[in-house]
């Protein structure tokens, strides 16, 4: 399939990504569709008399050659929707790019992929979060998503770099450029395990509307969107609101009652948007992860020379069961009632030894 007339169907004047799409589907490809007569064109549902009289079919085809001549000189991938190695997760979205321009060597069908999302105006505490998370969502086959914008994308892209982490970069923008010019440095290291995709052909400038768009990739590329500090307005809140228009699952780290960049991700929950999260584990539970078979076994649990007899009782019951214990199968085993086995349970897990998870169940940290 000729990658000449793939880019110059983006280029066609009225034709957006749906539409495009059939026009593939009903000529078998992008080449098939610039050599058809009109009369078959026709046939197609939405193309009209007055869509074909707009068709700049040659002007397209001028652009799609200079594009190539820049891909090819940068190393640039272009990735149609009908190649194997387009998102497959993405693919699924009916308002998905028909084409995308990738830099890097990332696998973008990873086993796992969670995209990270929050404010450019970040604060200490919401990038101790971020780095927090994607150390633990290390020990899964992941490629971890974002936008590369100031604040927590690129706080994720970074602490990915660091702990070599696949990571992905998506842009408002094309690939002659970078914006912020302040993250160039980042994204020319997230090459080397990872990269940069975009939508937009070289000469894109950053403008505003684009970013709502290139959040629709962000959200439809993921397994699941992880917000991190946000507020009540921005990217974040528009690409958690496109995760769960493609019924994705979404979670958000709650925040602080009256702190700026705390209420975005506070009105997330409280409207049903996103699942509180804590923990990698809650979230890991809630999309039926399992570790990595190649990572090494974490150190063994030091044993707590600190609790109660009781506590002691239930956290040997714990350690000893290879799956999460309900709450009513802790009450038969350690014969306690169910009041001090709730306390005690509650110290515990204060106190970092146990973790609770859905289902009312426990299982150690």
């Amino acid at each position: 399939m000729s990658q000449l007339h793939q880019v110059a169907l983006t280029l066609l004047n009225n034709i957006g990504p749906s539409l495009a799409k059939l026009l593939v589907s009903h000529f078998g490809d992008a080449e098939n569709v610039f050599n058809a007569p009109n009369y078959k064109l026709l046939r197609v549902p939405g193309i009209g008399e007055k869509t074909i009289s707009q068709l700049n079919f040659k002007e397209s085809l001028t652009k799609a050659e200079a594009e190539l001549k820049f891909v090819e000189k940068n190393g640039i991938d272009i990735i149609f929707y009908t190649d194997g190695r387009y998102p497959k997760r993405l693919k699924n979205c009916n308002d998905s790019p028909i084409l995308l321009f990738s830099k890097g060597n990332a696998n973008l069908n990873m086993q796992h992929v969670i995209s990270i999302v929050g404010t450019r105006n970040a604060t200490e505490y919401g990038k101790h979060l971020c780095r927090e998370l994607v150390e633990e969502l290390k020990q899964y086959n992941i490629l971890i998503v974002s936008g590369l914008a100031l604040g927590i994308d690129v706080t994720a892209h970074k602490e990915c770099v660091k702990l070599n982490v696949p990571t992905v970069g998506v842009l408002g923008h094309g690939l002659d450029r970078m914006y912020p010019s302040q993250n160039r440095a980042t994204a020319e290291k997230m090459l080397d395990n990872g990269g940069l995709l975009s939508e937009y052909l070289s000469g894109t400038i950053p403008d505003r509307e684009n970013f709502p768009q290139r959040n629709r990739i962000v959200a439809g590329m993921a397994d699941a969107t992880v917000v991190i500090e946000a507020g009540i307005k921005g990217g974040a809140l528009i690409t958690a609101e496109i995760a769960n228009s493609y019924n994705r699952d979404v979670f958000a780290f709650p925040g602080r009652v009256g702190d700026d960049y705390s209420e975005g991700c506070n009105f997330l929950i409280r409207n049903n948007k996103a699942a509180l999260l804590t923990c990698v584990a809650d979230l890991a539970y809630s999309l039926g992860w399992e570790k990595a078979d190649n990572l090494k076994p974490a150190e063994q649990f030091m044993l707590p020379i600190d609790l109660s007899a009781e506590e002691q009782l239930i956290f040997d019951i714990l350690k000893q069961s290879s799956t999460p214990v309900a709450i009513d199968d802790l009450t038969i085993k350690a014969n306690l009632p169910t009041s001090l086995l709730a306390m005690n349970l509650l110290n515990m897990e204060m106190q970092g030894y146990i973790r609770s998870l859905p289902g009312k169940t426990y299982c150690i940290s």
